[in-house]
């Protein structure tokens, strides 16, 4: 039987962890559902600080002495890409339910293995982004599955930003344009999240991919003027085939430096679905509206289907990241299947290495995973 508050260690110290929209501020707001009892990072003065910070009682300066000594039920995953697949595998060997940014892993080979490591274990799994829990989210989905908007035809996502060296990163940004890292896993993960969350499994891909520069320098912050060696493709758009007729275009790209309009917009036969930001307000841009042929008799006309100043707001506003965090624990307590699932994190992990396999070969790839 589980026993709530689960106990919980976090590994990574760093932005994601501490800023006001990380995991550790909104984790200490469901107390009754996890409490966070330790920490680890190999920069272990970071972990004591970061401790000491948020009141954490135990600091490690490894995952293996946190899992060894540490008695923790769950471990918030918060590594950089390229170690999600390494750390994951010791997380769950141990037996620990597991919160992990995205993306799942890197290759299909260890998606599977985690996936079959998880069940073998029979420990719960989540894997970020949050995005299909978030209320405009969960209203796109309904209405499509409705037919609100009649049979889709197409939709255009937009997922990208202009990089961390464009802002004011904190941290040292090189890792993010390096061979194994890059936007598509980056960015590109949150489109193809939110699109195949909403239409469901695809079907096929196909690519364009490249670098579009070999050498970014830094604007902002600390780092301000390292020049930056991109090994990783930086620019890379996408078309899914959903079957039937129906596509989407998604971007994975450190080029997006502004942009006005929605984040995806849906075009069906009898309508359109426009989606503002996951997770905050935009000026001018609703969280969603929809188009509707007839909305009153010979009026066509946008129409806004709910009030989103509830959950939705309530959700992201309040507990930021952590949302990831309460969501496994609500599943686990509630004996269900997390919607954030890693079966729904290696569909898309597939769309995005076969991506790439598509922009080298130049052709349409066909896609094996569901959800």
């Amino acid at each position: 039987m589980t026993t709530f508050p689960l106990k919980a260690g976090i590994l990574g110290a760093g932005t994601i962890a501490t800023s006001p929209g990380g995991f550790l501020p909104g984790v200490t707001l469901f107390p009754d559902l996890v409490k966070v009892v330790a920490i680890a990072d190999p920069v272990f003065d970071r972990a004591k600080s970061v401790g000491a910070q948020f009141g954490i009682p135990e600091a490690y300066p490894s995952l293996e002495e946190m899992l060894e000594k540490s008695d923790i039920d769950l471990v918030l995953n918060i590594t950089p890409i390229p170690f999600h697949a390494s750390t994951a595998r010791q997380i769950l060997g141990a037996g620990k339910h597991l919160v992990i940014e995205k993306p799942i892993a890197t290759t299909l080979e260890e998606a599977d293995e985690l996936i079959a490591l998880a069940e073998a274990k029979g420990v719960t799994y989540v894997v970020a982004p949050p995005n299909q829990i978030l209320q405009n989210r969960v209203e796109a989905r309904e209405l499509v599955k409705a037919g609100a908007i009649g049979k889709v035809a197409f939709a255009r996502v937009r997922s990208s930003h202009g990089g961390p060296a464009a802002g004011a990163w904190p941290l040292d940004p090189t890792w993010f344009y390096q061979k194994g890292s890059g936007p598509l896993f980056d960015m590109g993960v949150y489109g193809i999240t939110d699109i195949t969350g909403i239409l469901g499994p695809a079907k096929r891909v196909v690519a364009f991919s490249g670098i579009t520069e070999e050498i970014r320098t830094v604007r902002k912050g600390p780092f301000a003027g390292k020049e930056i060696e991109v090994t990783e493709d930086d620019n890379t758009l996408l078309m899914l085939d959903f079957g039937g007729s129906t596509f989407a275009v998604v971007d994975g790209t450190y080029n997006v430096n502004a942009a006005r309009g929605p984040m995806i917009e849906i075009f069906g036969r009898k309508g359109t679905i426009n989606l503002g930001n996951a997770y905050d307000d935009e000026p001018g841009i609703p969280s969603i509206e929809i188009f509707k042929h007839d909305v009153l008799p010979d009026v066509d006309g946008w129409v806004t289907p709910r009030s989103f100043g509830g959950q939705y707001k309530a959700d992201w506003q309040k507990y930021q990241r952590a949302v990831l965090v309460k969501h496994l624990a609500e599943s686990i307590r509630d004996g269900v299947k997390p919607v954030l699932s890693a079966e729904h994190a290696r569909h898309v992990l597939e769309i995005m290495v076969k991506s790439i396999e598509s922009a080298r070969t130049g052709q349409a790839i066909e896609l094996t995973t569901t959800f």
